[in-house]
């Protein structure tokens, strides 16, 4: 019979033991790029209210904004090579 069949590996996993485990390691896992996501328009709102209130050029604001996205997408390429 062995000669058909391989024995049981004790320390083989089972194929629902797998499953279960990416199962959860998928719900734990947080993304940095969901985490920047959330944490880009609160900053992107701030800046645009304290540019609108010291009255500060539009095309000069547009450069603001296009920093605080670069940095935010910067910052999340380098969590990921991390």
């Amino acid at each position: 019979m062995y000669g058909i069949f391989h024995p049981l590996d004790v320390e083989e996993r089972l194929p629902r033991e797998l499953i279960h485990e990416g199962w959860r390691q998928r719900l734990c896992e947080i993304h940095f790029l969901e985490v920047t996501g959330a944490l880009y328009l609160p900053a992107l709102i701030m800046a645009m209210i304290a540019l609108g209130s010291a009255h500060v050029n539009p095309l000069l604001g547009f450069v603001v904004m296009s920093s605080l996205f670069m940095g935010f997408l910067i910052y999340t390429i380098s969590a990921r090579y991390r």
